[in-house]
């Protein structure tokens, strides 16, 4: 499928793919905007959603924190620091069991799955 790619979200696009972490949307407003100085918070938004509506980067929501990209668009799984905020992916594979068990007991139909450890990273836990 082709994709109408603008300057403005090739841009957001190479951020996100070149970075090692999971960044918010301000964080990648903040690194496009040292590529593209005319780029705008809102565009960088707005681009986000494109990307990620077109299947190019995941979008990671917790609870009541910032979303964080993905460059990782497989199905995977993360840990998060509960104290500096740190997110990796861990590749974790689930038995069909796990998933029939939790959808009979929560009355869902699965549509996805996602397993999350909150701990504290090596670095916060010295």
């Amino acid at each position: 499928m082709a994709y109408c790619l603008t300057k403005q979200r090739q841009v957001i696009l190479q951020v996100i793919r070149q970075s090692e972490e999971h960044l918010t949307a301000n964080e990648i407003y903040l690194k496009a905007k040292q590529i593209l100085p005319t780029i705008s918070f809102a565009t960088v938004y707005n681009s986000l959603k494109f990307l990620k509506d077109a299947g190019l980067i995941a979008e990671i929501k917790f609870a009541d924190s910032a979303s964080r990209f993905d460059k990782k668009v497989s199905r995977h799984d993360h840990a998060i620091c509960t104290k500096c905020g740190k997110l990796i992916d861990i590749e974790l594979s689930f038995p069909q069991e796990l998933v029939e068990m939790a959808s009979k007991l929560s009355g869902f139909k699965p549509k996805s799955f996602g397993f999350t450890l909150h701990g504290l990273c090596p670095t916060c836990d010295e």
